[in-house]
């Protein structure tokens, strides 16, 4: 997601997907090769929204910014990258969910075609718990309720440095645990319930998932995890490999996890380093998506393969050409657009599954 200088949301849509969709000589005509790292070549529409973010000095999402301007910053890009035709639903409602301290808004997606005893997914924006809300993440979940059917109950858990850790997982959990009490008014089925996010918003998902063993609580039907951040320690060679250069940058990391973990807080902790957890048994069934270009890349797979080693049923999907936050990007890139639905059908293959479990 970028945002170009002086054009409404609506021009700066139509050249981000024209910029996209230019054919390979065109492309490198234009914006010149595609960077050549890691073994494989950024994929070119990658490429050009990072060039255009280049030209258009749009070149971190949050360091250098104060909160007020990087959280606009953040709504003009996904308005830019949306849809002009959002995904139509059957109906669309906010509501308000019970949170760790208060009550949260909430948004439920219904799409076409589904009756009670639903699928639902419990959904929580990326954003690095800095940014992001319902509207910015409002086509990523009419994506995935359309081509998934499935119900999605995108939650605003609170937001760093206002509310740092574990604000924000102590509302996933009161969320997740909330809407399993409520799956009868929501018209969901109670055994086909999933969590999921991306980015900051896949770390939630992965620790109520920890969280809900640990406790004996109810457990999500199955995990959808779109390129998780799973360790605020650090140290993975993916992160340092782009760090600079593919939109999500080093300094955006460190800002937004030195807002999340207040002083003397333990990167540690099982609860925000995922990764670090001693015990990753007994989790739902997991699938796991990452991005080649991606400074989490290699923590996501990492708690994707340690998950697997404990014994919980993982699909692991690395898309070699894309950069992070592709789920916002279905709108102006084919290729973004064929992963998330990728994704989506993995979450339609588990929560069907489950089904037929349910059955016997």
């Amino acid at each position: 997601m970028v945002s170009l200088p002086r054009l409404s949301p609506g021009a700066e849509h139509r050249v981000l997907k024209a910029a996209s969709g230019l054919g390979p000589r065109t492309h490198r005509r234009i914006f010149g090769e595609p960077p050549f790292l890691d073994g494989r070549r950024l994929g070119g529409a990658a490429h050009a929204l990072i060039s255009l973010a280049r030209i258009a000095g749009d070149t971190t999402l949050v360091a250098g910014m104060t909160i007020e301007e990087a959280r606009a910053a953040t709504r003009r890009r996904s308005a830019s990258a949306a849809s002009r035709s959002p995904i139509p639903m059957a109906r669309v409602e906010e509501i308000e969910v019970a949170g760790g301290a208060s009550p949260l808004a909430a948004r439920h997606y219904v799409p076409d075609g589904l009756r009670d005893a639903m699928p639902l997914l419990v959904f929580f924006h990326g954003g690095g718990w800095v940014l992001g809300d319902l509207d910015t993440h409002d086509g990523v979940c009419r994506l995935l309720a359309s081509s998934a059917g499935v119900a999605v109950l995108s939650v605003a858990y609170r937001l760093a440095p206002e509310d740092p850790f574990p604000a924000a997982v102590d509302d996933a959990f009161a969320a997740f645990d909330w809407t399993v009490a409520n799956a009868g008014s929501l018209g969901a089925d109670p055994a086909r319930i999933a969590i999921g996010g991306d980015s900051a918003g896949g770390n939630l998902a992965a620790a109520v998932c920890i969280l809900a063993r640990d406790a004996g609580a109810a457990m999500p039907a199955m995990q959808l995890l779109l390129y998780p951040a799973t360790d605020a320690v650090g140290g993975q060679r993916s992160r340092e490999l782009f760090d600079q250069g593919f939109l999500l940058t080093r300094a955006d990391t460190d800002v937004c996890e030195g807002h999340y973990l207040p002083k003397g807080s333990d990167a540690r902790d099982p609860r925000v380093s995922v990764l670090r957890a001693p015990d990753l048994s007994g989790l739902p069934p997991a699938y796991v998506a990452t991005a080649g270009f991606d400074p989490l890349r290699d923590e996501g797979e990492a708690y994707a393969m340690r998950m697997r080693e404990a014994g919980v049923d993982v699909v692991l999907r690395r898309h070699p050409n894309l950069i992070h936050a592709f789920a916002n990007q279905t709108a102006i890139s084919a290729e973004a657009a064929a992963a998330t639905h990728e994704a989506a059908a993995g979450l339609r293959a588990g929560l069907a599954r489950r089904a037929v479990v349910q059955v016997r």
